[in-house]
């Protein structure tokens, strides 16, 4: 039974080590990265840099512009208008409770969806374009 145990105690001391090995391996040598600290100046250049990125915005368009969340005790939709006045759903979510029985996401002048209660009354949720954006009818 000792020998057991020492011959156990053996194979996961080396186990072990091999795993600490490998992950030594793995972590510089095969897939090249290292591990070298920066600089204060480095750090400082490295810094202004992300900042710069950070600090210009992505332009957005103006269709994006006008994405916008409409609720309803059925469920939400985030829709948006395009030129000419066209409505698109984005994406739409049932709430709780709820499940989606149809949808005529667009783009056209009206799209809508419907959430189907597992009882009572089904939601149908009409989305137009308003000068202010996407908008329930």
């Amino acid at each position: 039974m000792k020998r057991l145990v020492l011959a156990w105690a053996a194979t996961a001391v080396a186990a072990t080590g091999a795993a600490v090995a490998v992950l030594g391996l793995l972590g510089t040598g095969v897939t090249g990265t290292s591990s070298r600290v920066l600089s204060g100046p480095e750090v400082r250049t490295a810094l202004a840099t992300a900042t710069a990125r950070a600090a210009t915005p992505p332009p957005r368009t103006a269709a994006r512009a006008q994405d916008r969340l409409v609720r309803s005790p059925g469920g939400t939709v985030i829709a948006s208008c395009s030129g000419g006045g066209l409505v698109t759903l984005r994406s739409w979510s049932p709430a709780q409770g709820y499940s989606v029985d149809g949808v005529e996401a667009g783009p056209a002048r009206e799209a809508k969806v419907e959430f189907e209660p597992e009882d009572g009354r089904e939601v149908e949720l009409k989305i137009i374009c308003t000068p202010e954006g996407p908008a329930a009818r």
